[in-house]
């Protein structure tokens, strides 16, 4: 295989990774814990976009147990972008700022 084709593999198999990472982000998933007390939901590519917690089990009132989902997401989403910042400085030490797309 020469250079060429080497080249021409590599940018084919980021327009896959590209596009694999923008079919996770469409993915939705959930998961309940507690009986259903606690349900997370979030895509495939890790993002968290709701939490619901049963307040009503846990004696709160709607507004007490919003502003308290709200809060567990501000941090978990805070959280999982420091990670992510993290994670960028690591591999791009790795790869020398190769700036490899779809990969972190």
């Amino acid at each position: 295989m020469n250079m060429q084709q080497m080249m021409k593999q590599a940018q084919k198999m980021q327009r896959q990774l590209a596009e694999a990472q923008d079919q996770l982000a469409d993915e939705e998933v959930s998961a309940t814990a507690g009986g259903g007390m606690v349900e997370v939901t979030g895509t495939a590519a890790g993002d968290i976009t709701g939490i619901r917690i049963n307040g009503a089990a846990l004696g709160l009132d709607e507004e007490d147990c919003e502003m308290l989902q709200d809060t567990i997401l501000a941090a978990v989403t805070e959280m999982l972008a420091r990670a992510q910042e993290i994670t960028n400085q690591r591999m791009g030490a790795i790869t020398g700022g190769m700036g490899m797309p779809g990969m972190f």
